[in-house]
């Protein structure tokens, strides 16, 4: 399993952009969305905030012998109750899924971005489900809190 995490630099947003089609495809199955007239899913809102709010948004692409097979867009979340990660979306490209790629990226995010961490998952993903609690489980040996609120389910844990 040899991959590679970037830190997505401005010189990546086309290449997010681009990936972001066969995320939303995959999760097409999961939300109500479909093509537009142009035959492609809609632009991925917010996608151009990650370069401009350096300080809470964070970029990554994966990649896997110089091919491009996935990426990371992480959010620092600001409150008043508290300050948290969340993981806005995860992608692995699914002829690179079950080698333990996205168990060991999702392991180097939560390393680089220590602190409180808030994961969660739309209530019809199950797929998704299973995935992030078998990594936060792994990841914090069992010290995280899970709970479901707004048809989500959301893991709660220290990095």
């Amino acid at each position: 399993m040899n991959y590679k995490l970037i830190q997505a630099s401005k010189k990546y947003e086309d290449i997010i952009r681009n990936l972001m089609q066969f995320y939303i495809y995959d999760f097409s199955e999961f939300v109500k969305c479909d093509v537009e007239d142009d035959g492609l899913f809609g632009a991925y809102p917010y996608l151009e905030e990650y370069w401009k709010e350096v300080n809470h948004r964070f970029p990554y692409v994966i990649k896997q012998e110089d091919k491009y097979i996935g990426f990371v867009l992480v959010r620092f979340i600001e409150s008043e109750e508290r300050n948290y990660y969340s993981i806005a979306e995860f992608f692995i490209m699914k002829k690179y899924r079950k080698e333990g790629i996205g168990k060991a990226v999702a392991k180097q995010i939560f390393d680089l971005h220590k602190g409180q961490w808030e994961v969660y998952q739309l209530e019809s993903n199950k797929p998704a489900q299973v995935f992030w609690n078998k990594v936060i489980n792994e990841y914090t040996q069992g010290e995280f809190k899970d709970r479901i609120e707004n048809s989500r389910k959301i893991q709660d844990f220290n990095s």
